[in-house]
């Protein structure tokens, strides 16, 4: 593998307490975490008191965050926005505190049977509003496509790339979350591999939209990861396989 390439995941799929996460991953040799989930909250939601007491027991295990994996964006477009932006906010001195400033984040549900389009204008309001608060205080805001949100095809994702991208609003590749969408992963990675910083590696079928092992779906993800390696790719590669979908290959259970 690149030796640039560094490995990430979502350890609140091992479990939800961070004592069982991190010793896993310490049996998987693996030093960064994109954290979402620990003891019973999503990080962006503890209190400053307790961000502390993860981050100490983090650094005393040589643990660092690669992002935040907030829910940032996954509200409805037609929610009231000033409280979420509040919780944006405190994501965004939680980052700090935690000494990583990337904040994975979403470009809000749609309601179903809608045209995009029609949301636009709203949509890129609200990401300009967090766009302009990273600039302000070094945070890097990390998109990723999701099914039923404004960004969950490519064309829409590239819309928003050709509008925000740059040091502080780029671009996460998830390949099951395209394929459920109904997107081609080769057609959707050729239109957003220039502004892709980070990569979710999840994968899932066309047929029923399932999560399988990666490389067991139609994600194309070795396609793919063999074309970021070879052009030079030095960002994290973070694991989500949902492996409550597929409990007989549980690895942590394997290593008890």
């Amino acid at each position: 593998m690149n030796k640039n390439i560094k490995l990430s995941g979502f350890a609140d799929e091992i479990a939800e307490d961070l004592v069982t996460q991190v010793e896993n991953l310490k049996k998987l040799n693996m030093s960064y975490i994109e954290m979402r989930g620990a003891d019973g909250d999503n990080l962006i939601y503890h209190s400053n008191g307790k961000v502390r007491e993860i981050k100490k027991y983090l650094d005393a295990n040589d643990i660092r965050l690669s992002a935040l994996g907030s829910p940032l964006g996954k509200i409805g477009i037609e929610d009231p926005f000033e409280p979420h932006f509040e919780s944006f906010k405190r994501a965004i001195d939680i980052s700090h505190q935690m000494d990583c400033n990337r904040i994975r984040m979403f470009s809000f549900y749609l309601p179903e049977n809608n045209n995009p389009a029609e949301y636009e204008g709203p949509v890129f309001e609200r990401l300009g509003q967090f766009l302009d608060y990273a600039n302000e205080n070094d945070a890097v805001l990390l998109h990723e496509n999701e099914k039923g949100i404004y960004g969950e095809k490519a064309a829409e994702c590239k819309k928003i790339m050709d509008t925000f991208y740059g040091d502080h609003f780029q671009a996460i590749f998830d390949f099951a979350n395209f394929v459920q969408a109904g997107e081609d992963t080769l057609e959707a990675y050729k239109l957003l591999r220039q502004y892709i910083s980070y990569i979710h590696v999840k994968d899932a079928r066309t047929a029923d939209g399932s999560v399988v092992p990666a490389g067991f779906g139609d994600g194309h993800v070795k396609e793919i990861l063999a074309d970021l390696f070879a052009t030079g790719f030095d960002g994290f590669l973070s694991l989500e396989p949902h492996l409550f979908h597929f409990p007989a290959l549980n690895f942590w259970r394997r290593m008890e």
